[in-house]
C-alpha cells in the first residue's frame, strides 16, 4: 500500500514537469540549430538581467521553472547568479498550502516578495563575484549536453527536445520515487521533530531539509510554520532552499560534479544567513 501511495505521487510530480522540460529542451534546441549562435550569444549578454526575472519565475508555484532553469545553464544559455536565483526562489508546495490554509493575501504577498527580493540580490551578488574573480564565465553549450546525453540532435529539434525530456523525466522518476519511499520509512513526524523548538539551529536544520528534493521538504517547512512551530527565518531558510526537483535535474544535466557541489552549498549557505539574518532581526510575516 506504502509502495503504491509512493509509486503513484512520484508519476504525479513527475508529468507536472513534463511541459516545462518539452518547451524548454525545444526552446534549447531551436536556438542552436534554427537561430543560430548569434542569437544564443544575445541572451548570454542581456543575461545580466538574469537573477531578477529568474527570481520572479521561480516564485510561481511547483518546481517547474527551477528544472527548466538547471537546463537551461547546463545548456550555457543563463548565469550561475540566475539558476541560483532560481533555485531560492523556489518554493514548490508552499503557496498551495498558503491558500488551502487561507492564510492572509499580505501574508503571503510579504513572504513571497521577501523571497524574489533576496533571491534576485543573491543572484546579482555571485554574478558580480564570478565576473570580477573570473574574466567570464565557463561557456556551456546546448551541443555538449545533446553528446552527453546521446540524443541524435540531427533527427530534428522535436525529436531531440523529446529524447532529452524523457532521459530526464525517467531519472527523476526513479529518484522521487526512491525518495518518497525513504521519506514513508522515516515519516515526516521525525524529521519535524529535528525541526521545532531550536531557534538558531533549526535555521540549519530547516535548509538541511529543504535540500531534499521532494516535494515533502517544502510541505512540512510550511505547515510546522503556519502552526507555530518555526520562527519566520526557520521557514525562510528552509524555504529558500527548497527548490524541489531543480537541483536532481542539474546533477542529471550537468557534467561538472565539482560546480554541481559548489552550487548546491552557495544554495544551502545563502538559505541559512538570510534565514539567521531573519530570526536574529525578529522578522515577522
Amino acid at each position: 500500500m506504502v509502495f503504491t501511495e509512493c509509486l503513484l505521487d512520484a508519476l504525479v510530480d513527475t508529468l507536472r514537469l513534463l511541459p516545462f522540460l518539452f518547451l524548454t529542451y525545444l526552446a534549447m534546441e531551436y536556438l542552436e540549430h534554427r537561430a543560430g549562435n548569434k542569437s544564443v550569444r544575445i541572451i548570454r549578454k542581456t543575461g545580466r538581467l538574469g537573477p531578477l526575472v529568474g527570481a520572479a519565475a521561480g516564485v510561481v508555484p511547483q518546481c517547474g521553472f527551477s528544472a527548466a532553469a538547471s537546463s537551461l545553464y547546463s545548456g550555457g544559455l543563463i548565469t550561475t547568479g540566475t539558476l541560483l536565483a532560481v533555485l531560492l526562489s523556489t518554493s514548490d508546495e508552499m503557496l498551495p498550502i498558503f491558500i488551502s490554509e487561507a492564510v492572509r493575501i499580505p501574508t503571503i504577498l510579504k513572504i513571497l516578495g521577501t523571497k524574489v527580493l533576496l533571491a534576485a540580490v543573491t543572484g546579482f551578488l555571485l554574478d558580480l563575484i564570478l565576473r570580477r574573480f573570473r574574466k567570464q564565465e565557463v561557456h556551456k553549450d546546448i551541443h555538449d549536453l545533446c553528446e552527453h546525453e546521446h540524443c541524435h540532435c540531427e533527427d530534428g529539434i522535436w525529436k531531440s527536445a523529446l529524447r532529452h525530456t524523457l532521459q530526464i523525466t525517467l531519472f527523476l522518476f526513479l529518484i522521487t520515487l526512491a525518495l518518497g519511499l525513504c521519506i514513508q520509512f522515516l515519516g515526516e513526524d521525525t524529521i519535524s521533530g529535528f525541526l521545532t523548538g531550536q531557534p538558531v539551529p533549526g535555521v540549519f536544520l530547516a535548509a538541511l531539509v529543504g535540500l531534499i528534493p521532494n516535494c515533502a521538504s517544502s510541505v512540512i517547512i510550511t505547515q510546522l510554520y503556519l502552526s507555530g512551530l518555526l520562527g519566520a527565518g526557520q521557514m525562510m531558510g528552509g524555504l529558500l532552499v527548497s527548490c524541489g526537483v531543480g537541483l536532481l535535474v542539474l546533477f542529471r544535466t550537468n557534467q561538472k560534479l565539482k560546480e554541481n557541489l559548489k552550487i548546491t552549498a552557495a544554495l544551502y549557505v545563502t538559505g541559512v544567513l538570510w534565514g539567521l539574518l531573519i530570526e536574529g532581526m525578529g522578522v515577522t510575516f
